[in-house]
């Protein structure tokens, strides 16, 4: 079968062929449909982030799929179903922990799991995967072509369970809300805002020059773009006002402390960005006041379980069709498939090694690799 890896640092994912994998007592035979490409891709390509195998030299990318059961080798699925893989796996040899046990892995610390393309294990860019029945969750066929997006949509539904368990302790509901970032992640979770939870006031910070599609699609979901190049975060209390949640998506180390000055008293902020090492000053004493003296809070969210894959995957079905469709700016068989990748390819061209910072592009938001029409 034919495959997309990377060996980390490399620059650019290449095909590669691969025996097609047998699944074991519990785990079924996937055809793959379609994967999704993110940021976290563009990091393992990069070598900041992840891991292969071990023992092996490169890994097969891909996070967020979709695909349908060949074979179900005797477990509750059925064959033809769609499905979506969800994420983090127990490492070979390694036995279960309480949080495997308890259905949460999404919470299990460093060392006691691995990741399906980002590190340890291999991924989902490939004609065909296995996996443990208890890891992939059903998805309607009107849905499946669509599917891809269920995996960074679990992202948000899990951080802002943790957030809004942060806050449980009392009455509160949110009115306002900003993302920081306007890419894929962020543009979906601004439409989960308008849409969804419905907060009365909803804001998308990010750095692009007008025209640009993702500002016509926060615009046309009804919140306000921001452009953080004339309101830096600690600004946006002033020029706009307090917000009663804030959702971090860039990975922007100074967003983090940022964050807490744009709060509002009680409100909350979930940091969702990985940053590579970064030293600078903050104003410490100030920022702990603020967080003690105003009943605000700071959560880290990281993967997501199967509960939260359900939850968006209903998520998915109430989004606006014609906001999933500018979002998803092109999905691209293997005979054209670097042309999802176009940060990667427009740096080893420019001489470079690939990155993690999005290429200044008017047009790309959300790219897939089709392996399976749907």
């Amino acid at each position: 079968m034919k495959a997309i890896a990377v060996t980390p640092g490399a620059g650019v994912p290449e095909i590669v062929e691969r025996p097609v994998p047998e699944p074991s007592a519990g785990e079924a035979l996937v055809r793959i449909c379609r994967v999704g490409v993110d940021g976290t891709d563009y990091e393992v390509i990069e070598g900041s982030h992840g891991g292969v195998p071990e023992g092996e030299e490169q890994l097969i990318l891909g996070h967020e799929a979709v695909g349908i059961v060949e074979d179900a080798n005797g477990t509750d699925l059925e064959e033809g179903q769609y499905v979506v893989p969800t994420v983090r796996r127990l490492p070979a040899g390694v036995e279960r922990n309480e949080y495997f046990d308890n259905g949460e892995p999404d919470m299990a610390p460093e060392g006691e799991y691995v990741e399906r393309g980002i590190v340890g294990a291999h991924g989902f860019m490939a004609e065909y995967v296995t996996s443990p029945a208890d890891c992939l969750v059903p998805i309607s066929a009107d849905l499946a072509p669509l599917g891809f997006l269920v995996e960074p949509i679990s992202i948000t539904e899990k951080a802002l369970e943790h957030a809004r368990a942060t806050r449980s302790a009392f009455d509160w509901e949110a009115e306002s809300a900003i993302v920081l970032g306007n890419g894929s992640l962020g543009l979906l979770t601004v439409a989960m805002f308008t849409e969804t939870l419905e907060y009365d006031r909803v804001y998308c910070l990010g750095r692009r020059d007008r025209p640009d599609p993702s500002i016509d699609i926060i615009e046309r979901l009804g919140a306000t773009y921001i452009d953080s190049r004339e309101t830096p975060v600690p600004e946006i209390p002033t020029a706009y006002e307090e917000m009663d949640v804030v959702y971090e998506a860039t990975g922007y180390a100074k967003h983090a402390f940022e964050s807490i000055e744009a709060l509002a008293p009680n409100g909350v902020a979930a940091l969702l960005g990985v940053p590579e090492d970064w030293e600078f000053d903050v104003d410490g004493g100030r920022l702990h006041r603020e967080l003690v003296l105003h009943n605000k809070a700071l959560v880290g969210s990281v993967n997501s379980n199967r509960r939260h894959f359900e939850r968006a995957i209903d998520k998915l079905s109430a989004l606006p069709e014609w906001a999933l469709e500018d979002l998803v700016s092109g999905v691209y068989g293997l005979e054209a498939f670097d042309r999802a990748f176009p940060e990667a390819t427009a740096s080893v061209a420019a001489g470079g090694h690939g990155s993690a910072t999005p290429a200044d592009d008017d047009t790309t938001i959300k790219t897939a690799v089709e392996f399976e029409g749907i």
